[in-house]
């Protein structure tokens, strides 16, 4: 199972085409492979060395 981590209100439409059965999201996750992000400042975050994705 894939973890993505949301760092913004990500549209309902979008999220639903990720299977949950394969992706597990949500915007609290440790060690995210991917961080999907609609706009936020990213500048002085520390990125998990899991994350192999940022969209």
């Amino acid at each position: 199972m894939y973890k993505i981590q949301t760092l913004n209100k990500i549209s309902p439409d979008g999220l639903a085409l990720f299977p949950r059965d394969t992706y597990e999201i949500a915007s609290e996750i440790l060690n995210p492979d991917a961080v999907l992000v609609r706009s936020a400042k990213m500048h002085d975050m520390e990125i998990p060395a899991t994350v192999k994705a940022i969209a």
